[in-house]
């Protein structure tokens, strides 16, 4: 009897060490897959803040060379579009416009050798020094719509490498990966954790199914934190300091949502369309057949509204939409003409992004709004509406836009109002653009990539 009883202990005792074994291996694995994840969130994040250092070199040199060499605009601008766009045609075509559909496209396409070939991290990584050449040489185009697609690609790249060593992310699927590279890249692109997790749940989860586990939403946050670590936490923009509330707010909060909902579903449309869409039906062939051509009197276009505007009009359109911000004078016809400078710089097919045109833009027809009206009401807070609101008009995506603008500009208290007028201008969008812009270009990136594997 004793000796079998010592034999049932001993057998427990087997049991005991391999159950803790095997604990400690999966405490392990989970250990390792969080040190991936921190470093994958590392690496995405160094490349927004590369991109961004980048980024800003171009458009202090834009600033200076267009300064000095007024004429040479006339020049450099359409044959520098030009290029662009025989180049991003020719050797990155999947690198073209602002990125998000690219990433969208992908989350969407089934698994296959075609799902990953529009997040491709060698072809990918081309978006930033195209991006950059198109700042310095006056393209109205942002970086945070390619930080997005560079973070998507960037996340696979590792997430595919540790899975194929077997160290990390069995569990995580690639559209998992995808969309936390992807939202990582916007947090940090605008130093905004919180926008990074709003922006992937409701842009990138859209008609997708997608698990938010805790992972997911931990990389996206870590990407935006380490920026955070890195700049410190400061707003994108100015910190808001203008009224957070007036009399009548309804009504101006409306006023704002309408104007913005209108112009923002027509930009879009026009981004959509295209130039041959909108043009009478007997030249579209044209067009669609000689895009460098058309690149070249798209720049010279651009030059002549630079000019205009005394070059306020090229780039981001940063620094307009911070003096707006700040009460500052401002020409109150920037906000028409940035959106059609960008809506032209699109049309070209270059690598660029619209995100913060879209802002300045937005900021730009506040300040008009705010001169039409007899300057009832603070300048600062019109203009923080016409952002979030134009925004939203443009992308269809309501609590993206106000959450991004009230994160970049520190106005917490106005956060309510933002996101009333972004659902207003945004259900008033579709009546010109039904399908939101992001995804009705993913359509087709998705389309073209399914066309040429099933060649």
């Amino acid at each position: 009897m004793y000796i079998i009883t010592m034999l049932n202990l001993k057998t427990k005792c087997r049991h005991f060490v391999r159950k803790k074994l095997r604990q400690t291996h999966r405490l392990s694995y989970k250990t390792r897959e969080f040190i991936c994840l921190l470093i994958g969130a590392a690496i995405v994040s160094l490349l927004s803040y590369g991109f961004a250092t980048l980024a800003d070199l171009g458009l202090e040199l834009n600033a200076y060379w267009t300064t000095q060499y007024p004429l040479a605009v006339w020049i450099a601008l359409p044959l520098g579009l030009a290029f662009l766009a025989w180049f991003t045609a020719k050797y990155t075509p999947y690198v073209a416009g602002s990125g998000i559909p690219q990433v969208i496209a992908s989350l969407s396409l089934p698994h296959g050798k075609s799902k990953n070939q529009l997040l491709s991290f060698w072809q990918t990584l081309w978006k930033i020094p195209l991006t950059f050449i198109a700042m310095l040489l006056g393209g109205s185009v942002g970086r945070e719509g390619p930080s997005v697609q560079v973070g998507a690609a960037a996340m696979l790249a590792w997430g595919n490498l540790c899975r194929k060593q077997g160290f990390a992310f069995t569990g995580l699927t690639t559209n998992e990966l995808m969309a936390t590279g992807a939202a990582g890249g916007l947090a940090a692109a605008f130093n905004a954790p919180l926008s990074g997790v709003i922006f992937a749940i409701e842009e990138l989860g859209r008609g997708i199914l997608l698990r938010w586990e805790r992972k997911v939403l931990l990389g996206v946050l870590t990407s935006g934190f380490i920026l955070v670590a890195i700049q410190g936490n400061n707003p994108y923009f100015p910190e808001y300091q203008g009224e957070t509330s007036v009399p009548y707010m309804f009504l101006w909060v409306a006023l704002c949502a309408v104007v913005c909902g209108v112009l923002g579903g027509i930009f879009a449309r026009l981004l959509a369309k295209g130039l041959a869409g909108i043009s009478p039906a007997a030249i579209r062939g044209g067009i669609r057949r000689h895009p460098i051509i058309i690149a070249f009197f798209l720049g010279l276009l651009l030059a002549a509204i630079g000019t205009y505007t005394q070059g306020q009009t090229y780039g981001t359109g940063y620094e307009v939409a911070s003096l707006a911000l700040t009460g500052s004078d401002t020409d109150s016809n920037l906000g028409l003409l940035k959106l059609f400078s960008t809506v032209a710089t699109y049309w070209t097919g270059i690598a660029g992004g619209i995100f913060t045109p879209s802002l300045t833009t937005g900021a730009g027809i506040g300040v008009q709004i705010w001169s039409l009206t007899d300057e009832l009401v603070d300048q600062r807070l019109l203009v923080l509406l016409c952002m979030a609101g134009f925004l939203a008009g443009a992308t269809q995506s309501p609590v993206t836009a106000s959450v991004v603008v009230m994160e970049m500009t520190g106005a917490q208290p106005v956060l309510f109002w933002l996101l009333i007028c972004s659902l207003v201008s945004s259900i008033i969008s579709r009546q010109f653009n039904p399908r939101p812009f992001y995804h009705l270009m993913a359509s087709r990136f998705r389309q073209r990539i399914q066309e040429e594997y099933k060649e």
